[in-house]
């Protein structure tokens, strides 16, 4: 389980449909406190801060529509609560940059150029 916390336009597609994902399961757990994933560590650095999860998805569903892909799955905003900036990083950045450059080609080309193909 992984939320990134680069710019999605730098994620290939696989990768930018696996955190939409995540997100919504990272958000289910939180919001209807739910065990499944809830000691998770990417589950644990969310906690206190759905405002920037929220805030997250949206950069994550604009960038899944600027591909081409439908998005029919919005976060119910109310329940968009605590830090708007995620500040928590299991990774830094840099780091982030590299794992996901040796997970993928596509990754690591996006990354090389420094923006969404």
């Amino acid at each position: 389980m992984r939320v990134w916390d680069i710019d999605q336009r730098l994620l290939c597609d696989r990768h930018l449909l696996g955190e939409h994902n995540e997100i919504h399961t990272i958000w289910s757990v939180i919001t209807n406190n739910l065990k499944g994933y809830s000691n998770h560590p990417e589950t644990k650095r969310w906690r206190g801060s759905l405002k920037a999860l929220y805030l997250r998805h949206e950069a994550t569903a604009k960038e899944m529509e600027r591909r081409g892909f439908n998005h029919k799955s919005p976060l119910d905003k109310r329940r968009a609560i605590g830090k708007a900036i995620q500040d928590e990083l299991i990774d830094p950045i840099e780091v982030q940059k590299m794992l996901l450059s040796e997970k993928d080609k596509e990754c690591a080309e996006r990354i090389r150029k420094g923006k969404g193909a």
